[in-house]
């Protein structure tokens, strides 16, 4: 792992902790990343054709491709990006949180229908314990990054995007 990581093959994300009153244990593991996910395609032999017949392991890879993006983008504005798990089974896939204390939460999700809907249920159910639970001002924004589809922002006001929307 560590060759990997000074190879800058891969990458580790740390947790996002913010200062929840409670019972809530925060999980700080933090997760890893492929920094370009073709090496590692390349490396298992994996071509397109493959990930579109195994969708579970292409979202693994597109997830790695966007958090990358994200990062990069995150940097132009002094921020950093986190991910953020705790023991009740609530996850994010990326919280983007800048210096002035700013912040917005993404789950990353191929698309369709029932993905997004997943997502933007997480999200809301991430922004409702931290409104109530912590410190932190609510966030800038929800959204839910997807790989195709159109971008648009939901009645509930999660955003949904397409990754190419992404600008810094």
């Amino acid at each position: 792992m560590e060759a990997l990581q000074d190879l800058y093959i891969l990458e580790d994300m740390a947790a996002w902790n913010p200062n929840i009153r409670s019972k809530t244990t925060i999980r700080s593991t933090p997760t890893r990343h492929f920094v370009d996910t073709s090496i590692a395609c390349r490396a298992l032999g994996v071509m397109p054709d493959d990930l579109l017949r195994d969708l579970e392991s292409f979202g693994l890879f597109f997830e790695d491709m966007a958090v990358r993006d994200l990062r990069i983008y995150a940097e132009t504005l002094k921020g950093e990006v986190r991910h953020y798990r705790d023991n009740t089974g609530l996850e994010c896939d990326a919280v983007i949180h800048l210096e002035d204390g700013r912040w917005g939460a993404i789950e990353i999700k191929l698309g369709g229908d029932d993905l997004i809907e997943a997502g933007a249920t997480s999200l809301k159910n991430l922004k409702s314990k931290i409104e109530k639970k912590s410190d932190e001002q609510s966030p800038s924004f929800l959204l839910v990054l997807t790989a195709v589809g159109g971008s648009y922002q939901r009645e509930d006001g999660v955003y949904v995007a397409p990754i190419n929307m992404l600008k810094p």
